[in-house]
């Protein structure tokens, strides 16, 4: 039976498929016994290589997905009268079906944010009920690097907010399911704008720029992380056979493999918002940084375009849209899906 024709669309950097280079060291690697739940040689080797990036404290925690590496990294920080603050738009608040308040027993509490970044004078009206019990008590602050709306946060905004946190007695988390596009786009090591900024707890992750699975919670302060590993197990995020989440993690920091992907795909961005742009009627909305480009376009014309090129609307009020662009995104296919929209464009005129 052949396979249906599979066209690469705009949806998600997570419908795109795992690079050959992370096929290849799962291959590796997949050969022989080793120990399971993570006291393997190629654990730690991809642990080496976090530290490396990050710092040598650095204690590193592999599970299966974004939201797990979220929510434990949370919890791991937390008790059930806490709240984290976070943008109106982060995945912890839109897109994870309410497991922080779930799992991790905080609550969470939202600032509206035009363009998905929060600044310390946005956080005031959270910052109250200290030591007073009718209140949940503030304890993290959780930035999106590169954000939900493609903008990425420079080193020193990161490290205005990690201050703000610390004077405040909380601690800044990160949720880097986008975190190399945000380094690619800065030009500057993964440390400049999370362990050297200040940042304590890091989601960093690589399912979204070509790595099939898995993500690692990083503790970037000494004593964080006491008791975890049972918190992780007990998280139901403890891979038996460990080593298949972090041969990836080898392939995708040994050699570069992630300023590849992420370059190319925040390229393809910057390409499919130079197309857009000449298209009468079409409107971007948000500066693209990363490899998000969100456009706002008639309802008739998404409707019908997303059936041959599937993408997400974003905010249904204003008729916005969110395109993601992947590693394996290419020029054709930014420039088949802008021939197809003006075409569109102009029928609906």
């Amino acid at each position: 039976m052949s396979d249906p024709e599979l066209k690469r669309g705009f949806a998600s950097d997570n419908n795109s498929g795992v690079h050959p280079a992370v096929m290849k060291e799962l291959l590796r690697v997949n050969r022989g016994h080793v120990v399971g739940y993570g006291d393997d040689p190629f654990t730690g080797t991809a642990r080496e290589l976090i530290r490396k990036e990050l710092g040598p404290e650095t204690e590193v925690y592999f599970v299966f997905t974004g939201t797990g590496a979220n929510v434990l990294g949370l919890a791991g920080v937390m008790r059930s009268w806490n709240s984290v603050i976070t943008s109106h738009t982060a995945h912890i608040e839109t897109d994870e079906c309410g497991a922080p308040e779930k799992f991790a027993g905080c609550k969470v509490l939202s600032v509206d944010t035009p363009d998905g970044k929060l600044k310390p004078e946005m956080l005031a009206r959270h910052m109250h009920g200290f030591d007073f019990e009718h209140h949940s008590q503030p304890k993290v602050i959780s930035i999106s690097q590169a954000t939900e709306m493609g903008t990425v946060y420079t080193a020193g905004e990161v490290k205005a907010l990690a201050d703000y946190a610390h004077r405040n007695g909380l601690l800044l988390h990160m949720d880097g399911a986008r975190i190399a596009n945000a380094a690619v786009t800065l030009g500057v090591p993964f440390s400049e704008f999370t362990t050297d900024a200040g940042v304590d707890i890091l989601s960093f992750g690589g399912t979204k720029n070509g790595m099939m699975y898995g993500e690692a919670i990083c503790f970037l302060k000494p004593g964080l992380s006491e008791g975890f590993k049972y918190l992780r197990k007990q998280g139901m995020q403890l891979a038996s056979k460990m080593r298949f989440i972090s041969a990836q993690y080898i392939a995708y920091l040994s050699g570069g493999l992630w300023k590849e992907c992420a370059s190319h795909s925040n390229r393809m961005a910057r390409e499919l918002q130079r197309r857009l742009k000449e298209i009468n009627g079409i409107k971007i909305t948000q500066k693209v940084e990363a490899n998000g480009v969100f456009v706002i376009m008639p309802d008739r014309v998404a409707a019908l375009l997303s059936r041959e090129y599937f993408f997400y609307p974003w905010n249904d009020q204003i008729s916005e849209y969110r395109l993601m662009t992947s590693w394996d995104t290419t020029s054709d296919d930014v420039a088949q899906f802008a021939d197809r929209l003006k075409n569109m464009m102009s029928d609906y005129r």
